[in-house]
């Protein structure tokens, strides 16, 4: 009997007169699959939020967010911005008790003077616009109470307010670091203007925000899950060591469920390239959310959140100059330079910039700069290449799970007959061979000779049911640098 079946019996076992049909789907699937991408958002809850702590939750709208975490929480900002975004990729979070031991950011905002003139006191909290009405006459007392109770009357926003004397002061729902990464200011927008008569400033950042989770439990909770993009509230050392690690665990062979990871941080020129040349991960990725009005740990989500819709389109093509739906730019004289950017693509810092009013993502690198022997290596300095490897990975293995999933392995030459489930070397290099070609049309790799002179195809000498191969693509690349040199004539 040549054709090997899967399930009928042969001749020996089956005598009964029929005729029997099973019914094979090996052959069924063509063409290479792709991933079915998953976000995660690691962040914390308030104590209202009905969502138990380190528990994976999945999320499908804002609303929803507020229940399970706590409106204003640190996770419910986060899901708004990754909504902002992408709606369709599938939604989960992972949340966190405030810590035990944490203190929660303030603020002040301050106002003097008694208003001349009716107007508008034009706030912008946390990135959320706020106008409060002022009335002829209004004193700063007066002002500061009307300011604190609209406030309070928005729950989403991720602080509580208080006003005694002509002071506001703004705190944060959610103890821990992730209160620094709030913003308060006043007339954002052109055109806005504070009412005749009144003063109103508010300090640049909140401060006073100390500990975070230990969020090493959280990743245990975790466990098999496959999230391939991440966004995380916590860029303290502790906490990023502790992703990089389980992150890197991940992406190793007996797992290979990769995830990257995306974490926003503040600071000056000099203390963002401080933190990124702390870190060493192809699998971390820490943009600037430097003097912008929404919360670093939303930039953080609605920076995976681009990634995620974008990299299950084309894992290949660069994540660049694509819109920011939900975080705000920072204002004209607060934006880093072009070369002040340049310089943190040089630290393990991603990158966005401003096009006219709009942010969009600039260069999504990851930390990774150095191999294990400490020498410079951008082999994984882009995130694309990440997510192309992890594309080829896991469309490789199921094809050979989809066509071969009980094959017999023989020596090239070997006279099997026609029908029979064997495979050989020459046979599975073939298969390479020809999936290359697909990734090739589909834009992903390039060189296909090279691919070609390099594949490896054998058996083990060791284990005689064991193939090992060699598969050598050469990654497309993306359009980075246009550089060009006009050379005129007169």
């Amino acid at each position: 009997m040549a054709i090997s079946f899967d399930t009928i019996p042969g001749p020996s076992n089956l005598r009964k007169p029929g005729v029997y049909s099973e019914i094979d789907n090996s052959m069924a699937v063509s063409g290479p699959q792709g991933v079915t991408y998953r976000r995660l958002l690691i962040g914390t809850k308030l104590l209202e939020g009905t969502a138990d702590a380190e528990k994976l939750a999945r999320v499908t709208s804002p609303a929803q967010a507020d229940t399970l975490f706590g409106a204003g929480s640190v996770l419910a900002g986060m899901v708004r911005a990754a909504f902002a975004q992408d709606t369709y990729t599938e939604l989960q979070c992972m949340p966190l008790d405030d810590p035990a031991a944490g203190a929660a950011a303030t603020m002040t905002i301050t106002v003097a003077g008694t208003a001349t003139a009716a107007g508008t006191l034009f706030l912008m909290i946390a990135g959320r616009r706020l106008d409060v009405g002022v009335s002829s006459g209004d004193a700063a007392a007066d002002v500061a109470t009307a300011i604190a109770d609209a406030i309070t009357a928005d729950a989403s926003l991720p602080v509580s307010a208080a006003a005694a004397v002509g002071v506001v002061t703004l705190t944060a729902k959610n103890k821990g670091e992730t209160g620094n990464g709030l913003d308060a200011r006043v007339n954002y927008f052109d055109g806005q203007a504070t009412p005749a008569g009144l003063d109103v400033s508010a300090l640049a950042t909140f401060t006073g925000g100390t500990g975070n989770p230990d969020i090493s439990d959280a990743l245990a909770a975790i466990g098999q899950e496959w999230f391939q993009v991440w966004a995380t509230a916590y860029t303290d050392g502790a906490n990023l060591q502790a992703l990089e690690q389980e992150l890197t665990s991940r992406f190793q062979w007996d797992r290979e469920i990769e995830a990257h990871c995306f974490g926003a941080v503040r600071g000056t020129v000099g203390e963002l390239a401080t933190l990124g040349n702390l870190h060493n991960s192809p699998h971390l990725g820490l943009i600037h959310a430097t003097a912008e009005p929404m919360p670093s740990y939303e930039k953080a989500a609605e920076t995976a959140a681009i990634a995620a819709k974008y990299a299950a389109i084309d894992p290949a093509r660069p994540l660049q100059n694509i819109n920011y739906n939900w975080c705000l730019p920072p204002q004209q004289g607060l934006r880093f330079t072009d070369s002040e950017r340049n310089s943190l693509l040089f630290d393990g810092i991603a990158t966005s910039k401003v096009t006219v009013s709009t942010m969009v993502a600039e260069r999504l690198i990851t930390t990774y700069q150095f191999n294990a022997a400490g020498a410079s290596d951008i082999s994984y300095l882009d995130v694309e290449t990440l997510f192309t490897l992890m594309f080829l990975r896991h469309d490789w293995a199921d094809l050979i799970r989809r066509k071969y999933p009980r094959a017999k392995l023989a020596d090239d030459g070997t006279r099997y007959g026609p029908g029979q489930v064997v495979v050989t070397p020459k046979l599975m290099a073939a298969e390479a061979i020809n999936r290359f070609r697909d990734w090739e049309e589909m834009g992903l790799v390039e060189s296909a000779d090279q691919f070609k002179a390099d594949l490896i195809s054998e058996r083990n000498l060791s284990d005689p049911n064991r193939l090992d191969m060699l598969l050598p693509p050469d990654l497309i690349n993306q359009l980075r640098i246009t550089a060009n040199k006009i050379q005129f004539r007169l």
